[in-house]
């Protein structure tokens, strides 16, 4: 699910220009540069919950330091990540996915289905947060789709 899910986001943005990826439809909007990075700083994080048993939202501060403005998005984001190619964003998202599939690798289906009792919406196993990565995921594809169709000069749909 998630590489099928991950060439749903990377395929519809080849061939951006940092202008495309910089783009904000409006003073509250995201980029489509900074929705990309931000998948990358979720996945990361849930590797750091889900793999290394690190407590939601205990980052050490250079982890924080480096994907805060990613994960939060929002002013920061918009006066931080911009500037950057193409290839940042999809080399940001390969090395974390590239990761992830790693870790699953050592892993069976009970590490899958043990429950975190410390989770903030209630006990939830690694499989649903997984899952939780994956749909995530998807909602930022028709984010990014639809800022798409709204680039300057974007054609409008036959």
């Amino acid at each position: 699910m998630l590489t099928w899910m991950q060439d749903a986001v990377v395929r519809p943005v080849q061939g951006m220009t940092k202008q495309d990826l910089d783009y904000l439809f409006d003073a509250h909007a995201n980029s489509i540069g900074a929705l990309l990075l931000h998948l990358a700083a979720t996945e990361t994080y849930y590797q750091m919950n889900t793999f290394q048993g690190t407590k939601w939202d205990s980052w050490p501060d250079a982890v924080k330091q480096k994907w805060d403005p990613a994960m939060n998005l929002g002013d920061l984001g918009r006066k931080t990540i911009k500037g950057n190619e193409l290839g940042y964003y999809l080399d940001a998202l390969r090395e974390t996915r590239e990761k992830s599939l790693a870790e699953f690798r050592k892993r069976d289906d009970a590490w899958l289905m043990a429950v975190d009792q410390t989770w903030p919406w209630g006990p939830t196993n690694n499989y649903c947060k997984w899952f939780h990565v994956c749909e995530h995921e998807s909602h930022h594809a028709g984010q990014i789709d639809m800022l798409k169709k709204r680039l300057p000069g974007a054609k409008p749909d036959a």
